[in-house]
């Protein structure tokens, strides 16, 4: 489905009744990453994804998509829906946008989920490589994002799922490069949310692997401690859901049930 939003066209989908899901996906990613995750979760709830903006067949908005940016035209489609109230379940970038929703819109929320991701702004040296990053998509698309996206499993699991990431790759060569750049700029500059893990009284939960090259597993624990933020650790990298598909699974199914 497709909603218009500031002259641009935003692609959604919307399955099953019950307590609404919203799923975020990651950078270079798009909806489509949680096909087989929300075709079950919808036997029970309302599940909604969107392909954030520059990604997927959503539009670009301008030269940098701050993770605000991308948070109110989530809300713009959950206004659209007419929710209310609604769990959130973001992966990596996906997770940053769920957090800075949650800020925005604290009673709306009952249950939060990232995956593979953290509350954390980035360090100088992830700045750094953004900065890079940015760089090297600018010089060449394809080549960036062919070696960027093996690089977000763990060692072994780069031939175990070659089919999958050459699949994505496919899939993140056809965005725009402004799509790419926008999003590396919006997330170089986001602020710390760790205040809503800390504060908030509503289900929380993050999903960490233990090997993912792009999050440091020390520090994630560090982060949540003290917090009644409930962690699932699993054995692989930052693609938990494909890596650990059908554990992931279990317990992000387990966590949405325990928010109703």
């Amino acid at each position: 489905m497709e909603l218009s939003y500031k002259k641009i066209s935003v692609e959604y989908t919307d399955k099953g009744k019950g307590t609404a899901v919203v799923l975020l996906h990651g950078f270079l990613e798009n909806s489509t990453m949680w096909s087989s995750f929300a075709t079950e979760l919808s036997l029970k709830n309302r599940i909604i994804t969107i392909d954030l903006l520059g990604h997927g067949k959503t539009g670009c908005l301008g030269y940098i998509h701050t993770i605000e940016d991308q948070a109110e035209m989530v809300l713009a489609v959950l206004n659209h829906l007419h929710l209310k109230k609604y769990i959130l379940v973001g992966h990596s970038m996906g997770g940053y946008v769920a957090l800075a929703i949650a800020e925005m819109k604290p009673n709306n929320i009952k249950g939060l989920c990232l995956m593979n991701s953290t509350a954390q702004e980035d360090s100088e040296e992830k700045k750094k490589n953004r900065d890079r990053a940015i760089k090297a998509v600018k010089h060449n698309k394809r080549t960036f994002i062919k070696s960027a996206i093996p690089c977000l499993f763990s060692e072994k699991n780069k031939s175990v799922f070659r089919e999958e990431i050459a699949e994505i790759t496919e899939e993140a060569i056809e965005m725009p490069t402004q799509g790419i750049i926008a999003a590396l700029e919006g997330m170089k500059i986001r602020k710390d949310r760790s205040h809503i893990l800390k504060e908030s009284d509503y289900n929380k939960m993050i999903v960490i692997g233990k090997q993912d090259p792009a999050l440091e597993y020390e520090s994630l624990i560090e982060h949540v401690k003290g917090t009644d933020v409930k962690v699932a650790e699993f054995p692989d990298g930052h693609m938990s859901h494909i890596e650990n598909k059908t554990e992931v699974f279990h317990t992000i199914r387990n966590f949405i049930w325990s928010c109703d």
